[in-house]
């Protein structure tokens, strides 16, 4: 084997392995996407005598019923630069390849154009489902990466799917026609619309992956017992008991079993597996097979509950009997450490290649509640009653207490899943699932990590535009990833302060407990969002109704003062208090406070004795009250507001309000945090809308990207070592190894940029720094101040002292220079010498409120721009915001007005407000610097003086880095993790 064909198997250095990747098909399917390589000659005839005639002839423009040796060779043998090659896989078998070839403007091969012609064949079998989409987007990130700016392509006429394949990708396109070919041109570059595009048709698919594995129209358990307190014999039961029909086990005939007429639903078949079963046994009325692979008929959905040490067998026989998606209930993987890691991304690879999805490993299982088609494929004993919360959680024993709370307070569920060591499927896929799902209207997560937060962030916002979307996340204050979980290195110390801005701007609910996300949940499923923040308290306790008011306030809402009806307040007394809040415009939402009437059982005291449950007479409540209740209910639905129960110590009204919907918490701090959890995220939903109207990234001036672009690229190439290119690789005119692999590098050392280095590149994008001048000595000091000019500031730059006045690094308002040398003989003593502590003069600033500017790339969630003042308020007690980049001029307007110090902007005891207008650009300039140049690490501006006119920044430093992965902007690809 030559040099040049050596390079094209995995495992050498010049193999783009990160070329391989998992993809999702539009039916929901799984394939593999890797370069063609000279093994693959025999995958390749193998693949082209599948092919129709008539899709050889759209391929080749003439018949072409076999290839030749030499065909062979040329589609297999590639230099993964001006000539490349793709395959889809599945069951390593080829479903679709796509080539493309480098050429010159004349149309000739070449290795230096910027243009190259790309072609597809798809098996016939497998066209519509979205593999040559899937296949463009993978091709086109090959070819920019290899500095392909342009794809050509000719097509027939008649080849209408192709054609609809090019014209729906959403690129920049030119189309003629001559010959009697459609020639087609477009450029590589990502438009909004392509991205849209991409996002589209992720969404469906993912969306459809999740569908397939609810409603599976089959379903096997592998793994089941003649013990009946096994794993696998229980999930059998469970499964069996999710139907009110009797199982027709035996009977398949490639389609679910038709109703018999009498009205009852129709079932579908559930099989059982155990390899040492003896022949004819049955379990729960289940025949049991002793492999998969003896199932008379198909099976969409298998749980598999056998030893790990099994399971690689058993998913190589579903993969081959056709199943489509796995529940995998088995322990042992990534929970128990690196080797059990290994296993389970080999789980995933097999699983994948085969065409399936996986639940799990170390899952608790799959609940669907549609009366139609329900499922129970999981360890909870029964099925869960119907209702609109879809439930999604990473943790078994969280997902026991999810369904029992939900249970207990009589509330449904629409699906559930808890997926263990979410290996495949993900809390994305699952919201991607019921975006489009009618019978959801609340999503209901509990998070203990992230896969790719950034995605995340993307589908959330989507779907809360929709439905709110409620979120317990574990680990707040550890940051300690769970054993199991497969996440990125870089999301593992995702900070929790980034967590929060990135539920903040995708408009997501989040709560503390998982009593307070149902709380949450029940008052957003059954009560309408409220229209403000103004709330009516009325009740017939006055002492309840003052700490509700509080409560509310605390809360940051607005509450009215309580209306008090005493304790002896009757139905009536209620029903007209409650119509007279709720009627009034000035009314946002009601809390009804409760507590028992006098001379029941929790108040009267007979005899010295709290009356008991042995007193018959005595009720815990007044029915007439809770009649009361239920026709405000209906009222305040007809007004569009909500209503919600605070009581103490009542246990029947809150049953007599279920059937009502109105919520009822044991404590006025629930229902005020429920209420108060509504009424912001209606305000995200209607601040949402309005900013699709409104918002805006506005046009600044001063702007030099290039010229920025240029400055970044050679501090690079000049700190970062260029790799001695292959013998066996070309490259094209002027790239070098490192430019043609630098975007699939994971992010090298960051780059501390000199003063100098980083004010000419904030310059670059209008951010002027304060000038400042060294001063080593006094005479040097007084010289800097006068080619700056008076009043100066003598300071302390050296990075242990730096923004550290409290140590008596600054001297400021030196008016002169005998003030200066004063101060400079002081500092020079103080600190141990001048070039020890690094003194700077610097034109000193008008005086105004020192603020902190600052821009992070995080490496799982993109750039977040903060903001905070300085000193204390940011670094004592973290009163910093944040955004995510871009940002918007509304985004940058909330952003300084959501610190709890920024009072101090707005003339704070009278003092004279600064120039918001002036910081509010001053954000958009930096979001901007960071969101056009992926390599800024890192931008900090402090202190930025802002004064009544205008600001200075004082201080500034900036981090550049090889450009990082941005795996959600590049094609679509599941987690290879």
């Amino acid at each position: 084997m030559d040099d040049s064909a050596a390079a094209q198997h995995p495992g050498h250095p010049d193999y783009p392995q990160h070329w391989e990747a998992d993809i999702l098909l539009r039916d929901g399917g799984t394939a593999r996407i890797r370069p063609i390589t000279p093994a693959d000659a025999g995958r390749l005839v193998e693949f082209y005598e599948q092919v129709s005639d008539q899709s050889k002839y759209f391929r080749f423009f003439a018949p072409y019923p076999k290839l030749s040796d030499r065909d062979v060779r040329r589609f297999t043998h590639h230099d993964f630069v001006n000539r490349v090659a793709l395959a889809v896989v599945v069951r390593d078998r080829f479903i679709a390849t796509v080539r493309y070839d480098r050429i010159d403007a004349e149309g000739r091969p070449s290795e230096t154009g910027t243009d190259a012609e790309v072609a597809f064949l798809v098996q016939d079998a497998h066209q519509g489902r979205g593999v040559a989409s899937a296949l463009l987007e993978h091709i086109a990130a090959v070819a920019q990466e290899r500095g392909i700016r342009r794809f050509q392509a000719e097509v027939l006429p008649e080849n209408r799917k192709m054609v609809k394949v090019f014209t729906d990708a959403g690129y920049t396109q030119r189309r003629s026609f001559a010959d009697g070919v459609v020639h087609l041109e477009f450029d590589l570059e990502q438009t909004d619309r392509s991205l849209a595009v991409m996002r589209a048709r992720e969404h469906r698919a993912e969306a459809r992956s999740v569908q397939r594995l609810l409603t599976p129209r089959s379903v096997a358990v592998i793994g089941v017992s003649r013990n009946p307190q096994t794993v696998g014999r229980a999930l059998l039961r469970d499964l069996l008991g999710s139907f009110d029909a009797e199982f027709d086990s035996r009977r398949f005939e490639g389609e679910p079993v038709e109703g018999n007429g009498d009205g009852k639903r129709a079932v579908r078949p559930v099989y059982a597996v155990n390899r040492k079963a003896p022949v004819g046994t049955e379990l729960d009325g289940v025949p049991v097979y002793r492999s998969i692979l003896e199932v008379p008929g198909p099976v969409d959905l298998a749980v598999i509950a056998v030893p790990e040490s099994a399971v690689p067998e058993t998913v190589a026989q579903c993969g081959a009997h056709g199943v489509q998606g796995l529940v995998v209930v088995t322990a042992g993987y990534a929970e128990t450490g690196p080797e059990g890691r290994d296993r389970q991304r080999a789980l995933v690879r097999q699983a994948r290649a085969a065409g399936m999805r996986v639940i799990g490993p170390n899952a608790f299982g799959l609940i669907n509640t549609d009366p139609e088609q329900p499922l129970n494929a999981s360890l909870a004993p029964h099925l869960p009653r119907r209702g609109g919360f879809g439930i999604f959680c990473q943790s078994g024993a969280i997902g026991v207490a999810l369904l029992e709370a939900a249970h207990r307070r009589g509330l449904g569920v629409s699906s559930f899943a808890s997926v263990g060591n979410r290996s495949d499927v993900s809390g994305n896929d699952f919201l991607q699932y019921w975006a489009e799902d009618d019978a959801t209207e609340v999503v209901l997560l509990y998070l203990e990590s992230f896969g790719n937060p950034r995605k995340f962030t993307r589908i959330a916002r989507r779907l809360a535009e929709a439905k709110p979307v409620v979120v317990v996340k574990g680990a707040r204050h550890t940051g300690s990833l769970p054993p199991g979980h497969a996440v990125p290195a870089t999301a593992t110390g995702l900070q929790d302060a980034t967590v929060d801005a990135l539920f903040e701007q995708a408009g997501v609910t989040r709560v503390e407990t998982i009593t307070e996300l149902y709380d949450t949940g029940e008052l957003l499923v059954q009560q309408p969002l409220p229209p403000g923040d103004r709330v009516a308290v009325v009740g017939n306790s006055d002492s309840l109704g003052l700490l509700t008011y509080d409560a509310c306030l605390s809360a940051g809402l607005r509450p009215r003062t309580p209306v008090d009806l005493t304790t002896g307040a009757t139905g009536e007394n209620f029903r007209i208090a409650l119509d007279v809040a709720l009627s009034d415009p000035a009314v946002d939402a009601v809390i009804a406070v409760a507590i028992p009437p006098i001379g029941t059982s929790a108040h009267a005291f007979m005899g010295g004795r709290l009356a008991g449950p042995e007193d018959p007479e005595m009720g815990s409540d007044d029915p007439e009250i809770a009649t009361a209740l239920l026709e405000a209910g209906e009222r305040a639905r007809e007004l569009g507001k909500p209503l919600v129960l605070a009581h103490l110590a009542l246990t029947d009204l809150p049953l007599r309000l279920r059937p009502g919907g109105i919520p009822a918490f044991a404590a006025p701090e629930r229902a005020v945090r429920a209420l108060a959890h509504a009424v912001h995220y209606a305000q995200w939903r209607r601040r949402t809308a309005e900013a699709e109207e409104t918002a805006r990234v506005p046009e600044l001036d001063r702007i030099d990207e290039p010229g920025a672009r240029v400055l970044v690229d050679a501090v690079l190439n000049t700190r970062v070592a260029v790799s001695r290119p292959s013998p066996t690789t070309t490259l094209v005119r002027g790239a070098t190894r490192r430019s043609l692999l630098i975007r699939t590098q994971p992010g090298g050392a960051r780059i501390t940029l000199p003063d100098a280095q980083a004010r000419a590149l904030l310059a670059h994008y209008g951010i002027d720094v304060s000038p400042t001048l060294p001063a080593p000595d006094e005479e040097t000091a007084v010289r800097a101040a006068s080619a700056l000019g008076y009043p100066v500031a003598l300071k302390a730059t050296a990075p242990h002292l730096r923004h550290r006045p409290d140590l008596g690094s600054v001297r400021l308002d030196l008016t002169g220079e005998p003030g200066l040398r004063r101060a400079h003989r002081e500092l020079d003593a103080l600190l141990g010498g001048a070039a020890q502590a690094e003194l700077v003069v610097q034109r000193l600033a008008p005086r105004g409120v020192d603020t902190v500017i600052g821009a992070t790339v995080d490496p799982a969630v993109g750039a977040i721009l903060s903001f905070g003042l300085a000193g204390a308020p940011a670094e004592l007690l973290g009163d910093v915001a944040h955004r995510l980049v871009p940002a918007t001029d509304q985004d940058v307007a909330g952003l300084i007005r959501e610190v709890r110090a920024a009072p101090l902007l707005f003339g704070w005891r009278g003092a004279e407000a600064v120039d918001t207008g002036a910081l509010e650009e001053l954000l958009l300039r930096v979001s901007r610097l960071v969101d056009d140049l992926p390599e800024v690490a890192s931008v900090d501006l402090e202190p930025v003086v802002v004064a009544p006119h205008g600001l200075a920044i004082l201080g500034a430093r900036v981090r550049i880095a090889p450009l990082p992965v941005r795996s959600d902007l590049g094609p679509r690809a599941m987690s290879s993790l």
